[in-house]
């Protein structure tokens, strides 16, 4: 997101900010991180929103609870048609004949944010805002919802010249993690 993470930090509802806690980095409020440190921190689970986790060889992976807060200010992004869908929210890669749109200029291995191209997602992992209780065949005209995040394997370029069934996108998290890794996303 570049400099765009600015205005993660300065929001107009108050100051956020970034802490680590057991190898973990979360997103939580000012307000929060006070509230937070009047509990010890073997007892603390998790103070935020878990944007991602430093593995054991010190290399950074995001998680796939920062798709919210990371979506609106990506600089670089990739459409999926409807048949591919599905399957990267199996855990697959982007392939050439899945890709529907890619932002121009897109570097190989820059980062972006996977969208559907579906008008109604076939899976919405998150509440909705200003939807309480409303069935699935309620929700209005909601286009492009993010599905995930991943890394391009070719550039806007490459991928216009590239075999159908090469990888664009190389798989790194998505919202059928919600369901996949129920026991372990915090």
């Amino acid at each position: 997101i570049g400099e765009n993470i600015q205005l993660l930090v300065d929001r107009p509802d108050g100051t956020y900010c970034f802490r680590l806690h057991r190898d973990r980095v979360y997103y939580l409020s000012e307000k929060l991180l006070k509230l937070a440190a009047s509990v010890p921190r073997e007892s603390l689970v998790a103070p935020g929103t878990c944007f991602g986790k430093f593995t054991k060889s010190q290399k950074f992976r995001l998680s796939v609870t920062a798709l919210d807060f990371l979506a609106p200010y990506a600089k670089y992004k990739v459409w999926v048609k409807p048949g591919s869908e599905q399957s990267f929210l199996y855990g697959n890669h982007v392939l050439k004949s899945g890709l529907g749109r890619i932002t121009e200029n897109t570097a190989q291995y820059q980062g972006v944010v996977v969208y559907s191209m579906a008008d109604v997602p076939l899976v919405s992992a998150r509440p909705l805002p200003g939807l309480g209780g409303c069935q699935l065949g309620d929700l209005p005209h909601l286009p492009f919802l993010p599905q995930g995040f991943g890394v391009a394997a070719k550039s806007t370029q490459e991928c216009r010249k590239v075999d159908p069934l090469a990888i664009v996108v190389f798989h790194q998290a998505d919202v059928g993690e919600y369901v996949r890794n129920e026991d372990t996303l915090t």
